[in-house]
């Protein structure tokens, strides 16, 4: 009776992700684990220790707050706020109808224009968001995925007018649409011509962009979708194996488009878990790439990526606990390695952050650098006991997974059937069932409930953006050359149809003021729209 006790007991302590934990790890625990094959130096092969030598002590990751809200002109307010406030790379947040290609004026825009981010709809908006911001200085990062090409064509025209060559440019578009069809939504067309769009972007950047990261494959809302630590790096990764299968597919070498390939991770809230889930990650794409894909350039090799504190952690219920939750995400960032960080505010279960509420999220990373120390040595959980056999676990269950999807053929074919999803969906039922059960303790939620009022300093988005933004639009219709408009989305409709790199037709199409959604429209005659299984 007592040992069965004792199992039962022991069954209760697993990870969030359902990982058993031991009482106490020890030596016995790493006996498959080779330190030379396995953990290395840092800034060496496999990079389980980190991508660079010197990591935080030779420069400190970028502190890149996620921002946009409303119209260009509110969004540029805060962009500038921010990087007065030590910033120190922009983070653009796009409205729903934008990330899903319609202009402010579409009827499928109403109610949404500048709810979730900044609305853009021509170039004209994105000169006024980036006014005043010196792109040849300032490194950004736009989260946006099916009209990735679009946006992205639309900054290197403001560039331009700035008089800022492309080669000088340096930031992230995600340009991640399979994570779109597996967890968040916002696609426009079919995984085929989406992928072709994709590769453009690589063909073109590797050529006129070379500072530019031309995807950021997105485990991040993965895991917000309700998928454990080890589904977020083994989609993740499967979903990375198709884009770089797909660029060689399209006669791209391998070292010229990898090593600008960059990653997107969830901090949760398992602190243990989520350090080793980075460095699971990071070892287990070199082998992906060196002994996968032969690619011979050691940049080729590095799993660089940015971190987001986990959205879906935060708490309406006492918002002030999100601080020390977001806290401790923004650590295991930083302990497992992050290249760039954004830290969620207090009050974002409840409404788009305030300027108080983004300043001390951009505190929290700033204390964290200059404060605790951890910055002061490289991987300083390096050879623990839990850590590495942690991260070992993690691999080798993420590879589990990465060996059935590749026996469905892929990424794309386990997305058709539905495979990713039903993981992530019955993931995310065990997680919520634990909650409301009371077996996981969400603090404030399911223990040590309170009595409140409602916050009363929330952001609220004026409800006239949508007017305000059709009118800017209205004008832009009005003063381009329309004739211009025509010809460059005839040529764009008739490249489409046929095999060239479309990004030098969608920057023409910019640069002459056609909408984006004139532009999406353009290419939904050509590629369709894309329609999920009817059982999802």
């Amino acid at each position: 009776m007592g040992e069965e006790t004792v199992a039962e007991r022991e069954a209760e302590f697993r990870t969030i992700s359902g990982l058993p934990v031991k009482r106490v790890y020890t030596a016995a625990d790493l006996e498959d684990f080779d330190p030379a094959r396995d953990l290395g130096e840092p800034g060496e092969y496999p990079f389980t220790r980190g991508i660079y030598p010197t990591m935080y002590r030779g420069r400190l990751w970028t502190m890149r707050q996620y921002a946009g809200y409303a119209t260009a002109e509110e969004s540029n307010r805060r962009f500038k706020y921010l990087l007065e406030q030590g910033q120190t790379g922009l983070s653009i947040a796009f409205d729903l109808p934008t990330q899903i290609g319609y202009d402010a004026d579409h009827p499928m825009a109403e109610g949404e224009v500048g709810k979730v981010g900044v609305s853009v709809s021509s170039l004209a908006d994105m000169e006024v968001l980036l006014d005043g911001i010196p792109l040849d200085r300032v490194s950004t990062s736009m989260t946006i995925n099916a009209p990735a090409a679009i946006l992205l064509a639309m900054y290197i025209a403001v560039a331009e007018k700035q008089g800022v060559p492309p080669e000088k440019l340096s930031g992230t578009i995600q340009n991640d649409i399979l994570k779109e069809y597996v967890a968040r939504g916002t696609y426009i067309f079919p995984p085929g011509p989406s992928m072709r769009l994709i590769t453009d972007i690589f063909a073109y950047c590797s050529e006129h962009l070379p500072n530019w990261n031309t995807i950021s494959i997105s485990g991040y809302h993965i895991r917000e979708a309700g998928a454990t630590a080890v589904q977020e790096v083994a989609f993740t990764l499967a979903n990375a194996k198709a884009y770089v299968r797909a660029a060689l597919d399209a006669g791209l070498d391998i070292d010229r488009f990898a090593p600008r390939l960059s990653f997107f991770f969830n901090a949760h809230m398992d602190f243990f878990e989520e350090i080793a889930k980075f460095r699971a990650a990071r070892r287990m794409w070199a082998r992906i790439m060196r002994e996968e894909f032969g690619a011979k350039n050691p940049r080729s090799w590095m799993l660089r990526f940015h971190t987001q504190t986990a959205g879906s952690t935060l708490t309406a219920q006492q918002p002030e606990n999100n601080i020390v939750r977001v806290t401790l995400q923004a650590l295991m960032a930083v302990l497992g390695g992050t290249q760039s960080l954004h830290t969620n505010a207090m009050d974002e279960a409840l409404a788009l952050p305030t300027d108080e509420t983004a300043r001390i999220a951009l505190r929290t990373q700033q204390i964290i650098a200059y404060e605790s120390g951890v910055t002061n040595t490289v991987d300083p959980l390096a050879g623990s006991y839990f850590v590495e056999s942690l991260t070992s676990r993690i691999e080798e269950e993420a590879q589990r997974y990465l060996d059935r999807i590749e026996e469905m053929g892929g990424a794309v074919a386990a997305i058709e059937r539905g495979f990713m999803q039903r993981e992530i969906m019955e993931a995310a039922y065990r997680y919520q069932r634990d909650v409301e059960s009371g077996r996981r303790v969400v603090v404030g939620v399911n223990k040590y409930v309170i009595e409140e009022e409602p916050p009363r300093n929330l952001l609220r988005v004026d409800p006239s953006v949508r007017e305000r933004q059709v009118r800017r639009l209205e004008e832009v219709r009005r003063r381009r050359d329309a004739a211009e408009v025509e010809a460059s989305l005839r040529a764009l409709e008739q490249a489409a149809r046929g095999t060239e790199n479309l990004m030098p037709y969608i920057l023409r199409c910019v640069r002459a003021y056609a909408t984006l959604g004139e532009i999406c429209d353009t290419l939904r005659r050509v590629f369709g729209e894309y329609r999920p299984p009817a059982d999802f």
